[in-house]
C-alpha cells in the first residue's frame, strides 16, 4: 500500500501533495475571524495551520487519490506547472514533481479513470492539462473529468453576462484570472471529449456520490464515501482552515457567496457530527482531515484523520 494511504471500508485513499507553504494571512483568508480566537487555540492550530509570529495562513495543495471498485479516481489536481496566475503569485509559474509524487503513489497518468473536480478554481483544476506541443492538453488521457455544471456555465468567459459585478479590486483580480484557468485548464478537456458535466448529484460507484454543495462556488461539490461502516466526505474548499469548525459562519475570503457558503458548511458539519463522518478539506496539512463534534453553537475536532502528520512548508 501506498505511504500516506487509509483504508475506509473498500476504499484506499492516498495524500499527494504538490505545494506547501504560506498564503498571506489567517485573518485576510477568512475575513471575519477575530484574533482572540485564533491565539486562545494556538496550542493546536500552530504551526500546522497557523504561524502566530507573522499571522501566515499555511495550507497544502494535495490531490485524493482514491481507489475504489477497481477504479482510480483523483479528487482535485492542483495548481499544474507553468501557468499564469495573477491571483496568487505564489501558485504562478511552478515547476513541481506533481507527476513523480503521484507515480510515487502508483499511479501513472494513462492509469487515472475519473477525475474529480470539486470545483472550478485555479488550485483543483491545473493538473487537468500539461503543456505539450505548443498547447495544453488533457493530463490523463483514459480519464472521465468530472465538471460541476454550475461552475462550468459561471466561469466560461464566454458567459460573463451571467455573473454579478466584483465587490472590490481583488474580486477583479480573481475574475481576471478565473479566466485564464477556465481556459487552460477546463476548456481543453472539452475539447477532447472527456468532460462530463453534473447537477444535483451523481453516483460514481456504490462507494462514492458527489453532492452539490454551493457557496463556495455556484457548484461546488463534496465527495461522499460510503463503505461498509466507513464514512467520510471530502468537502474541497468548505473549510480552508480547523478554525471554521469551530465558527461554520465565517467564510474565506475566496467565496462568491459568503453566507451561502456558511450554511452549507454548517450543514455538512451537522451531518459529520451525527453521522461520524472523516472530514477531508483541499488543504489541511497536518493530518488532513477530523472527525468533528457538536460544541455550544459550532463544533470542535473530535479526532484527527489516520494519514501521517504533514506540517506545511
Amino acid at each position: 500500500m501506498p505511504p500516506d494511504t487509509i483504508v475506509l471500508g473498500d476504499v484506499e485513499v492516498t495524500r499527494v501533495v504538490e505545494w506547501s507553504g504560506p498564503v498571506r494571512t489567517a485573518r485576510f483568508i477568512v475575513p471575519d475571524s477575530d484574533a482572540e480566537t485564533w491565539r486562545r487555540n494556538e496550542w493546536w492550530l500552530a504551526p500546522d495551520f497557523w504561524t502566530p509570529d507573522d499571522d501566515a495562513y499555511r495550507c497544502h495543495v494535495q490531490t485524493w487519490v482514491l481507489r475504489s471498485e477497481g477504479q482510480t479516481i483523483l479528487v482535485d489536481t492542483g495548481i499544474g506547472n507553468g501557468r499564469d496566475r495573477p491571483q496568487v503569485p505564489e501558485f504562478a509559474g511552478l515547476d513541481t514533481p506533481f507527476l513523480d509524487r503521484l507515480r510515487a503513489a502508483g499511479v501513472a497518468p494513462e492509469d487515472v479513470d475519473i477525475v474529480v473536480n470539486t470545483h472550478i478554481h485555479y488550485d483543483h483544476v491545473g493538473w487537468n492539462t500539461r503543456w505539450c506541443d505548443g498547447r495544453w492538453v488533457p493530463t490523463f488521457p483514459e480519464a472521465t473529468y468530472l465538471v460541476p455544471r454550475l461552475d462550468d456555465v459561471y466561469f466560461d468567459p464566454a458567459r460573463e453576462d451571467r455573473r454579478r459585478p466584483p465587490r472590490d479590486a481583488f474580486e477583479r483580480l480573481r475574475r481576471e484570472g478565473a479566466e485564464l484557468v477556465f481556459r487552460d485548464s477546463i476548456e481543453p478537456v472539452h475539447r477532447s471529449g472527456q468532460a462530463v458535466v453534473w447537477e444535483g448529484s451523481h453516483r460514481i460507484d456504490r462507494n462514492l456520490r458527489l453532492e452539490a454543495a454551493p457557496g463556495h462556488t455556484p457548484g461546488s461539490s463534496v465527495l461522499t464515501l460510503r463503505s461498509g461502516t466507513d464514512r467520510a466526505v471530502f468537502v474541497g474548499d468548505m473549510l480552508h482552515s480547523p478554525v471554521q469548525v469551530l465558527h461554520p459562519e465565517w467564510s474565506s475570503c475566496f467565496c462568491e457567496d459568503p453566507a451561502l457558503a456558511a450554511r452549507t458548511r454548517r450543514a455538512y458539519l451537522s451531518r459529520a457530527a451525527e453521522q461520524r463522518e472523516l472530514v477531508i478539506p483541499a488543504h489541511w496539512p497536518g493530518h488532513g482531515g477530523a472527525e468533528v463534534r457538536r460544541q455550544g453553537d459550532g463544533f470542535a475536532i473530535a479526532a484527527w484523520a489516520g494519514f501521517p502528520r504533514a506540517p506545511a512548508g
